[in-house]
Order: C-alpha cells, then sequence, then structure tokens
C-alpha cells in the first residue's frame, strides 16, 4: 500500500475512534422501561410481583448477561450487610444487631420464580442481592430486548429504608423493594451487593400499578393515572393504584391506612406532603407546607428549575431518604427538624434524581453537593438577622476540620461501601462534600462558582456525570486549571494550613511573609488593615491554575505561588502607615485547618520598623 495513503487512513481511523469515544461517554445513557404489577398481602407481608421491561443497550459494547439488583435479600441473617453492620467500627444505630435477630417471618427477601428474554425460558440465578441472567443471543449496541419477570417477595420488618411498620407506625416504606436492572455504563456493570449505603440505576419509564387493601392511602414516584376497585386473590375488597413516571432512576411508595395529604403549587409543580393523621403531627406538616413551598421555589431559582410534575413529602422510612419524585422521613419531629430533613432531601431532586451521579463511586458528589444547596436554602428559609455574617456551611467546615484532626479521615475516593468507619463516610460525603462546593468561591469566585452550578445542573440532567465532567463546567466557566484542587480534594487526605509567618512594616515598605504549613495548595486572599481602618485587599494564585479568578474593586494581585514551595513574600509600599492587622483568607472560605495561625494583630503603640514575629 501506499505509504502516503497508509498514513491518511490511519488519521482517519484514528478520527473516528476519538469521534466514537467522544460520543460514547459521556453522551450514552443505557435506557428502561418497566411494566410492573404487584398484590400485596398485609397479613403475611408479602407480594406477588411481575414485570415486563425493555431494556435498550446504547453502549458501544455487546452485552451477554444482564444483572438485576435483589434489596431485600439483604435483610436476613448472614448477609453482607447484617455482617457489616455488626463488624464495623461504629454501627449505624438503626441497624447495628438488628438484622441477625430477626425471625424468620420479619426477614425480606425476593425469589425470582420466572424470567422470559425475548419471549423464551431464560436461566438465571441467585446470588445474594445479584440476580444474573445469561442472555442467549448477545446484546449488540443500540439493540434493544424484552425481559419478562414473575417473582416473590417478602418485605422486610422495617430497618433500614424499606421495610413494614416504621418506629412510628407507618405500616409500608417500599423502595428498593422490585428487581432493579443493574447499571452498566463506561466503567462495565455495577454488581456491588447491598450493604446499606448507596445506589446507581439506569434511567427509564415506569408504569406500575399497585394493588393493596381498600382503605390504604397510596403515594408514590410518578403521577397517578388511575384508581380502580379489584378485590384481593383472597377475595377482600382491594384497589390498583396506578402511577406513570417517565425519566427517572428508580421507584419508591409508601402506603398506610392512616395517611392524609396536603397539596400545595410551586411554579407549576403540585407538591404533595403526606402523613399519618395525628394530632401531635399535624400542625407541624401544616406549617411544612409552607417551608416546602419556600425552598423548592429558592432551589429553582438558585440551582435550575425542577423537572417533573409532581413531588411528594411522605412520611416512612428511618430518617431521610431521597427517591425521583419522593422522599421519606420521619415524621415526629421539632418543626426546624422536619424542615432540615424536607429540604435536604428535596434538594436531593436536583442532585441525584435529575444530575445522578455513581453515588456508590462519588458519594461525594451525591450528598456534598445536596447539603451545599440545602444549606443555601435553610439559610434563606431561617434568616437571623442578628447574625448576618454567620455562614451557612459553617458546620460543614467545623465537621470536616474536626474529623481530618482526629487522624481518621479517608479520601473522597474510596467507594461508599468500602469506609473503615460509618464517621468517615458520613462526614466525607456529607461535609467536606460540601466544603468542595463552598470552597471553590475562594478559587474561581463565588460568583463564577454558582455559575457553573447552574450550568452543571442543565447540561448533566438525566445523566450520570463523574467529577472529571463537573471539573470541565468549572474549568470553562472560571478559564482555570483546576486538576490540582480536584486530585488534592478527591484522592488525598491533605489538609489546608497556611499562615502568616513575619510582618516587616517599614517607613517606606510592608513586608508579609506568608508560609504553607499543609499539604493541600489553595490561592490565598490577605486582607492587611492599615492603621485608619482602610483595608488593602490581595490575591495570591497558584502557579499551576494559569490565572486567578477575578479581582474585586481595588484588589492587589500577588505574584503567583509555586506550590511546591512553603515560603511566600509579598511586599507593597506602606507609604509610611502602620499596620492594625494582617489576615489571611478573611471571607473564611477555606477549609483552614489551624485558622487561628491566620491573623496578626499589632499594638499600634509599638515601632514597627522592625520585626514583628509570629
Amino acid at each position: 500500500m501506499n505509504p502516503s495513503l497508509l498514513f491518511r487512513l490511519s488519521v482517519w481511523a484514528l478520527a473516528c475512534v476519538s469521534t466514537l469515544a467522544s460520543a460514547q461517554y459521556p453522551g450514552w445513557q443505557q435506557a428502561i422501561d418497566y411494566d410492573m404489577e404487584v398484590v400485596l398481602d398485609t397479613a403475611t407481608h408479602r407480594y406477588d410481583g411481575s414485570m415486563t421491561v425493555k431494556y435498550t443497550n446504547n453502549s458501544p459494547e455487546t452485552l451477554d448477561k444482564l444483572f438485576w439488583h435483589l434489596f431485600f435479600n439483604a435483610f436476613q441473617p448472614g448477609s453482607m450487610m447484617d455482617v457489616r453492620s455488626r463488624t464495623i467500627e461504629d454501627p449505624d444505630r438503626r441497624v447495628g444487631s438488628r438484622i441477625a435477630a430477626l425471625p424468620e417471618d420479619e426477614w425480606g427477601w425476593q425469589q425470582v420464580s420466572s424470567v422470559l428474554v425475548g419471549g423464551k425460558e431464560a436461566t438465571f440465578n441467585h446470588d445474594g442481592t445479584i440476580l444474573e441472567v445469561p442472555l442467549a443471543k448477545p446484546l449488540k449496541p443500540g439493540k434493544s430486548v424484552t425481559v419478562s419477570m414473575r417473582w416473590q417477595a417478602q418485605v422486610p420488618r422495617q430497618i433500614r429504608r424499606s421495610g413494614w411498620m416504621n418506629k412510628e407506625g407507618v405500616e409500608y416504606s417500599m423502595t428498593q423493594w422490585y428487581p432493579r436492572l443493574c447499571e452498566f455504563d463506561h466503567h462495565g456493570w455495577h454488581t456491588n451487593p447491598y450493604i446499606g449505603r448507596e445506589f446507581h440505576g439506569v434511567w427509564g419509564d415506569f408504569d406500575v400499578r399497585l394493588h393493596v387493601p381498600e382503605g390504604y392511602g397510596v403515594a408514590a414516584t410518578g403521577v397517578k393515572t388511575k384508581m380502580s376497585d379489584k378485590p384481593l386473590p383472597d377475595g377482600t375488597p382491594g384497589t390498583v393504584h396506578r402511577y406513570d413516571a417517565d425519566d427517572v432512576i428508580d421507584f419508591a411508595w409508601a402506603a398506610d391506612p392512616d395517611f392524609v395529604e396536603q397539596a400545595v403549587e410551586v411554579d407549576g409543580v403540585t407538591l404533595r406532603l403526606v402523613h399519618q393523621q395525628d394530632e401531635s403531627l399535624d400542625s407541624n406538616w401544616e406549617a411544612l407546607a409552607d417551608y416546602a413551598k419556600q425552598a423548592m421555589a429558592f432551589i429553582n431559582e438558585d440551582i435550575g428549575p425542577y423537572p417533573y410534575p409532581e413531588y411528594n413529602v411522605v412520611q416512612g422510612g428511618d430518617g431521610g431518604m431521597e427517591y425521583p419524585m419522593l422522599t421519606l422521613i420521619t415524621g415526629d419531629r421539632s418543626l426546624r427538624s422536619l424542615v432540615g430533613v424536607t429540604v435536604h432531601e428535596m434538594a436531593h431532586s436536583w442532585f441525584q434524581a435529575v444530575v445522578a451521579t455513581n453515588e456508590s463511586l462519588h458519594e461525594w458528589m451525591d450528598e456534598g453537593f445536596t447539603s451545599w444547596a440545602e444549606s443555601r436554602a435553610m439559610a434563606e428559609l431561617f434568616a437571623d438577622p442578628l447574625k448576618p455574617d454567620d455562614s451557612p456551611h459553617q458546620w460543614a467546615y467545623a465537621g470536616y476540620i474536626n474529623h481530618h484532626l482526629s487522624g481518621k479521615e479517608e479520601p473522597l475516593a474510596t467507594h461508599a461501601d468500602h469506609y473503615k468507619t460509618n464517621r468517615a463516610y458520613g462526614v466525607g460525603a456529607y461535609a467536606k462534600g460540601e466544603v468542595f462546593v463552598e470552597q471553590l468561591g475562594a478559587v474561581v469566585g463565588t460568583d463564577v462558582r454558582d455559575a457553573a452550578m447552574r450550568t452543571y445542573f442543565r447540561d448533566w440532567q438525566f445523566k450520570h456525570p463523574g467529577p472529571t465532567d463537573f471539573k470541565r463546567v468549572l474549568e470553562r466557566a472560571s478559564g482555570l486549571e483546576l486538576d490540582w484542587y480536584f486530585r488534592g480534594m478527591i484522592h488525598s487526605t491533605n489538609a489546608v494550613d497556611y499562615a502568616v509567618e513575619r510582618v516587616v512594616n517599614g517607613n517606606d515598605t510592608l513586608q508579609v511573609e506568608l508560609t504553607r504549613r499543609g499539604d493541600m495548595p489553595m490561592p490565598q486572599d490577605l486582607a492587611i488593615t492599615w492603621e485608619d481602618g482602610s483595608i488593602t485587599q490581595v490575591h495570591i494564585p497558584l502557579v499551576v491554575m494559569r490565572g486567578h479568578r477575578a479581582l474585586m474593586d481595588e484588589e492587589v494581585l500577588g505574584d503567583d505561588w509555586p506550590w511546591v514551595d512553603p515560603n511566600y513574600t509579598f511586599v507593597m509600599p506602606s507609604q509610611g502607615k502602620r499596620v492594625q492587622k494582617v489576615e489571611l483568607d478573611p471571607a473564611q472560605l477555606v477549609a483552614d485547618i489551624h485558622r487561628e495561625n491566620n491573623v496578626l494583630t499589632f499594638d499600634l503603640t509599638v515601632d514597627q520598623a522592625a520585626d514583628q514575629p509570629h
């Protein structure tokens, strides 16, 4: 072959591969349509289920098998969830040894009785909380397959997230209740056994019929399209509740004969609040409606519009847990606590229900982004005019710093299931995740950060973005290189610790000597307060940023700080003025673990011509 032609063909092939790769990720998402029906027996807490699904392989790979989650199988003595709950250093008080002590009629289990693939009987294998279904005919890219399945299940006694009879007496919290197809993405199959932590799901449409005893109130993901009377198999009166939900990653529901509902409208969305009728709860839940309405309106404006027609806040579960178009929360709380848990779970509608990161791999993006949005909304709802300068994120910063100083912090890159302690997971996912976002204000500027969060939500709806995708949104918005920040915050436990080491105030010049004592580099903001009360603001970027955030009016730009050098000196004309105070990070956007060394103050009665060391 002609060498020139060979070269041109090689270039063409590489271009095709490159184009294909960019189209495959992050653009492709697997898709599934669920058509399901269940019949619930409240006497035995069992149900029969059937489903027909259409699964579309939008990946570039041929699939020779399918995997499904069977979450209820975790609620049995000896399960991985049971063992993990009993052996971890700091067990979740809601679980502990409760699974091990369950009598058999309170276990959870799911047993698939038949599987048809393309109308033909298929083999299948139960392995704890995972079902494996080999495909006789491999599923090629761009093709779909229809799978029909029948199963029987026993709903576990309510322990963690799902089950019957929660601690407040709600009869059914039905989450992780159906055989749920595992996600296949650019990482491959996600077949993690369920140990009570996080989830990762396939985008799909749901048509679900819930057959329950007559008189039960039901709340569910989706929009109720029909109710019809139909006797249960034993002949007792029953009702079929039918729900449709499009573009969701999961489906949850709850049922109780004492449920009452109130509904309000928010920006064209129907917001429903459902709880057990109880005089001790009614007043707080009535007040909650207004707070929830305000919170949704605020997040719509702050992040972006909620895209579904309805949202349900439902009493149930074991604390608070988010699902598409629905959250389950325990309802017997103070009003402030009730509002707080509602706002947090509602914020998950933006960061998890709509922008759905893999919360097992990137739990900090799920919980951290949600906690950040929650803190902003709660600050709006409960603004304290007596404390206007309080940061809504102060508790996240304190929690993260204290945990780091304990020596038990683990990197954010840790898989959610693999943290050595529940506390390390909780502080990392929630507190450090929130700090991750808020601290970006010190790097790219708060306005740019806020705008980037809105862009991220808009561009990544109904997809599964990862850290790199978020990073690129911020880099495009700011024009800065941010790889150093993401590596340091995600893949290490390096912490920020900068200090004002020494100040020399001469007649003509001011010399400020700074030190990086921690291993995590950060750009620095420096505030110099002079004897007349005037303040000089200084911004010191890092070399690796390849630029700097937008400067404030009259802000001075210092030389770039190479992160390899622990020392930095800033010099400026003093014009004969004396200094009252020199402070690093005056806005307190940076999670500096020893903030006490960020400030030097001076006695103006002392001659400042001499060195004044820290």
